[in-house]
């Protein structure tokens, strides 16, 4: 057993992104985001998935908008393009998976 810890960052600095563990078939990454910050369109070769622990995330996948909360996890497959604006202050968890 692991526990990773993902302390608030948004108390010293702005946005922040992170790499908080790997493991052999996935990157996990913690986002901060303060309400209206921004992740430009981006992809990546992995599948992905966004869990939000705090806020609402609204995303950009494909052209096709979608909000993301606590009561809802968002997957993404490889190459999917995609951006991100935090509607309030939130934190999210990024799971990228290895096919």
């Amino acid at each position: 057993m692991k526990l990773i810890e993902t302390p608030r960052q948004l108390d010293s600095k702005a946005k922040s992104v992170e790499q908080v563990c790997a493991i052999p078939n996935a990157n996990v990454l913690n986002i901060q985001l303060r309400a209206g910050e921004e992740v430009s369109e981006h992809d990546t070769d992995r599948e992905v998935l966004i869990i939000v622990r705090k806020g609402r995330i609204r995303f950009m996948v494909e052209g096709t908008p979608t909000t993301v909360t606590g009561e809802t996890i968002l997957h993404m497959v490889p190459n999917e393009k995609h951006s991100l604006i935090a509607e309030t202050d939130s934190d999210i968890c990024v799971l990228q998976i290895t096919p």
